[in-house]
């Protein structure tokens, strides 16, 4: 038998085992990098959780918007501040073992701020929150509301638009005078016609007509004296509208802003590598949750607000810098429209149009100028309607409601009141029940707003009101952080270095 080889064996066990130990060494590094990097991950997760829970609280409690406050208390931007207040929360985490992790360096890849994408980022949020407290029945009772009355507001206006601009009132004297003249000349030629050779066919006619007792002349009798509404009409036309319309216990505001420094008038800043995707929602839907965003709140004339505008509604509709602009702009808004409505009504209610016509021929009648009697009545009906637009305005801004058709129960001023317009505003004034208030209506002249406007000046609202806070005269909502993208390099066992990069969003 051949001879076997001493202590084969024992090198073939030491060749196993360095097989063996470098299997183990390699599980125990692979081990340590999985659990660096499970740690790692963990310290990145904590950090951008920790820095999102660090949301505006100003924000959250008024406004229902989740934004982290860029400036972290400077007068601009401040990533390096947010970045700083990442790390504060991981360093922690990374060194809970005894793993040896070392943040080398790391930095924001990309960011996302509220007024991007011109501020559809707002957009999502205000929307979003929305259709999570209404739900799906209550979005569906919104539209129905509000889109079905849209274009009749909308014809209404431009109605009411079109009988101003028609300037019948304006031109009435005008009218009248040439009416008058041409009365006078009719009534100089027929004296003429009937004159001519009238002496020496019938006399001179002292004695006619029965008239045997001497010279005395009979006169016809004259028209009973009728009230011409139109002058003092057009008197009250020229009055102030909110002081026809605003009671005066209630007040106006007299609160301006500076809008050279508010989001839709300045140069934003913008985030970077991180786009808005399928962000925008053009749907009427989202046009609708929007609005009733900004109507539960934003300040409107009703319910104003505490701070900056008062009537911050009423300025996505005017667009000044004051109170009282604004206000003036969306009464005159809101004039047009009842104008229209209750024209189109007057001229639709036979009674009324009969009213109109004998009061138009009395007046014309006690003028001795008949052919006036058709400028009348259209000066007639431009002056009702006017003044029972007034009426309905002062209901509105009263807290009543008006409806958006009228029926002749729900008509309000007679004319024989017109001439006393002034002194039967608020007693002629009816509130309907089933109506639309002052705030439906904002709502209405909300949908034909552009959505770029209502964006712009929605946010120039938030930063106004925010700004009047102590301490917070510097905020800026283009400074506000929806999302963030963070990139770290973190050294494990002073050995390698892993690389890091996580997004972060509310929404």
């Amino acid at each position: 038998m051949p001879m076997e080889k001493k202590g084969s064996i024992t090198v073939f066990l030491a060749l196993i085992l360095s097989l063996l130990l470098s299997l183990v060494m390699t599980g125990i590094q692979s081990v340590q990098a999985a659990a660096a990097r499970t740690q790692i991950l963990n310290s990145m997760d904590i950090g951008l959780y920790s820095l999102f829970g660090q949301y505006d609280r100003f924000l959250m409690n008024e406004y229902d918007l989740f934004f982290i406050d860029g400036t972290q208390g400077s007068s601009g931007l401040n990533l390096g501040a947010v970045y700083d207040n990442l790390e504060s929360y991981m360093k922690p985490v990374l060194k809970q073992n005894s793993q040896k992790l070392t943040l080398k360096q790391g930095g924001f890849t990309g960011y996302r701020l509220a007024t991007d994408e011109d501020g559809e980022v707002f957009f999502r949020q205000a929307v979003t929150f929305m259709r999570d407290t209404l739900g799906s029945q209550g979005v569906g009772l919104l539209l129905d509301r509000y889109h079905k009355k849209e274009e009749k507001i909308r014809q209404a206006e431009e109605a009411g638009r079109q009988s101003e601009d028609g300037n019948s009132l304006e031109n009435y004297d005008a009218e009248m005078d040439s009416a008058t003249q041409k009365s006078q000349e009719a009534e100089a030629a027929s004296k003429a016609e009937n004159g001519s050779g009238a002496n020496d066919i019938f006399g001179s006619g002292e004695e006619s007509g029965g008239n045997t007792g001497g010279n005395e002349i009979v006169e016809a009798p004259k028209p009973s004296a009728v009230t011409n509404p139109i002058p003092v009409i057009k008197q009250i036309r020229k009055m102030g509208l909110l002081d026809l319309v605003v009671p005066a216990d209630h007040g106006i505001s007299e609160n301006q802003v500076s809008l050279s420094d508010l989001v839709s008038h300045r140069q934003l800043q913008e985030g970077i590598n991180l786009p808005a995707e399928n962000i925008q929602t053009s749907s009427a839907t989202s046009q609708i949750l929007y609005q009733q965003y900004l109507m539960e709140h934003l300040g409107n004339y009703r319910e104003p607000s505490t701070a900056g505008l008062k009537y911050q509604i009423e300025y996505l509709l005017g667009g000044k810098s004051s109170d009282r602009e604004n206000l003036q702009t969306v009464a005159r808004r809101l004039l047009l429209i009842r104008e229209g409505i209750n024209v189109s009504a007057l001229m639709t209610d036979a009674s009324k149009r009969t009213q109109i016509q004998a009061l138009a021929l009395a007046v014309a009648s006690g003028f001795l100028i008949p052919p006036a009697a058709v400028v009348i009545e259209t000066a007639l009906i431009l002056c009702w309607s006017f003044a029972e637009s007034i009426v309905d305005l002062r209901e509105l801004f009263h807290g009543g409601k008006v409806p958006l058709v009228k029926t002749a129960a729900d008509w309000q001023l007679s004319l024989e009141n017109l001439p006393n317009l002034l002194q039967k505003m608020d007693s002629e004034r009816k509130d309907v029940e089933g109506g639309m208030s002052y705030e439906d209506y904002l709502q209405v002249l909300l949908l034909s707003t552009s959505r770029s406007q209502k964006l712009k000046r929605g946010m120039d609202m938030i930063e106004a009101e925010i700004r009047a806070a102590k301490g917070r005269e510097q905020f800026r909502l283009d400074c506000c952080i929806e999302a963030i993208e963070a990139s770290v390099d973190v050294r494990a066992n002073r050995s390698r270095t892993y690389t890091v990069t996580k997004q972060y969003s509310y929404i």
